[in-house]
């Protein structure tokens, strides 16, 4: 696993304003329908992109069938599949989006030869992570025992 650095993961998550959910769930109990709908109400504009439900309505925004499909810009294109899907979910977005600056792969997704082929054309590649959790932690928001915190108890 790669070790990106606090001040790696801050910048990318202070620059980036729309963000490309793909594989969203309209399950509100999925993580990726909780970590789309939390980025929505940290003032992100969330593109949900599931074939499934396509043309449905998921946080202000309709679902897209494919990254393709959306037609304003995207600065982090989210990944919420399982590895072997990630290489052509990179081209895609690669093709898509000119102008993107991150690749984020969820928890337990990682594909190094797709993250090389977007780091070679300047986009920033996070694997094995959560946007959710590195917001959280790093803008001072983790709770604990329902007080917000910025330390974590060593009684654990």
């Amino acid at each position: 696993m790669a070790d990106y650095t606090d001040a790696h993961l801050t910048t990318i998550l202070k620059r980036t304003k729309v963000v490309a959910v793909v594989g969203v769930s309209m399950n509100p109990v999925r993580p990726s329908y909780y970590v789309a709908r939390y980025l929505s109400l940290k003032g992100y504009t969330v593109i949900p992109v599931n074939p499934g439900h396509a043309g449905r309505f998921l946080f202000g925004q309709t679902v897209r069938a494919s990254l393709s499909e959306i037609s304003q810009p995207v600065d982090m294109v989210d990944i919420f599949r399982r590895s072997e899907a990630v290489p052509p979910i990179v081209d895609e977005a690669l093709a898509a989006f000119p102008d993107l600056r991150t690749i984020w792969m969820q928890i337990g997704v990682e594909h190094d030869e797709a993250a090389a082929t977007a780091q070679t054309r300047g986009v920033d590649v996070v694997m094995n992570r959560c946007p959710k959790i590195e917001y959280q932690r790093l803008f001072g928001e983790l709770r604990m025992g329902g007080f917000a915190t910025g330390v974590i108890s060593s009684k654990l």
